[in-house]
């Protein structure tokens, strides 16, 4: 990636441009999903403040503060004009990812990535957080399912999310399931009951 727009990315960008550059190589005209749950809380705090203190702002710092900047970055670095979608859904933002690339891949492309990655929310927000936050980022390389691969199914749940103590992050929780090739994981998020499961 470009010195200057790599110095444009922060923490959590970067961890994100890493995973994309690491699994999608030099391959272009590939579509992009970005899903994070936070985005760039910590930026969007910043202009909150420079607010309340009258400072002026900067129309970069607002510029990546916005969810879909770090896909931006992405595309602009690599001069790729493939379609770019950034997603944001609560604690089912991987799962709303997953269904939106498996909507490319039934439009009929061929290949599609998926790039997941958040922090822990910033302190001011601390009391609205409701799992074991951990920064992280991953990407996968998504292609029509073959003899082996994983699914996804939901349905409506009134039954609470697990206590926080006992409640890994979303992203951490879905990508341990797939390192450790267990054959299924539920879990329950944002009225919905979420089960992947591995498919032989």
């Amino acid at each position: 990636m470009p010195p200057m727009l790599r110095r444009r990315a922060g923490f959590l960008g970067k961890m994100a441009l890493e995973a994309a550059y690491g699994c999608l190589g030099g391959a272009t005209g590939v579509p992009t999903v970005f899903c994070s749950r936070h985005g760039e809380s910590a930026r969007s705090i910043d202009l909150l403040l420079d607010l309340a203190n009258n400072v002026p702002l900067s129309p970069t710092s607002f510029g990546l503060s916005v969810h879909n900047a770090i896909g931006g970055l992405f595309s602009i670095a690599r001069g790729d004009h493939a379609n770019n979608i950034a997603i944001a859904a609560g604690g089912s933002s991987i799962e709303h990812g997953v269904i939106e690339a498996c909507g490319l891949l039934a439009d009929g492309e061929p290949t599609v990535l998926l790039v997941a990655y958040d922090c822990p929310l910033p302190e001011i927000y601390a009391s609205f957080q409701d799992c074991q936050e951990r920064p992280y980022a991953w990407a996968w390389l998504m292609q029509p399912a073959m003899e082996n691969h994983l699914s996804l199914a939901w349905e409506a749940s009134t039954e609470p999310a697990p206590c926080p103590i006992e409640r890994l992050s979303p992203g951490l929780d879905i990508f341990g399931f797939y390192l450790r090739k267990q054959p299924a994981l539920e879990r329950i998020s944002d009225g919905h009951r979420w089960l992947w499961r591995r498919h032989a």
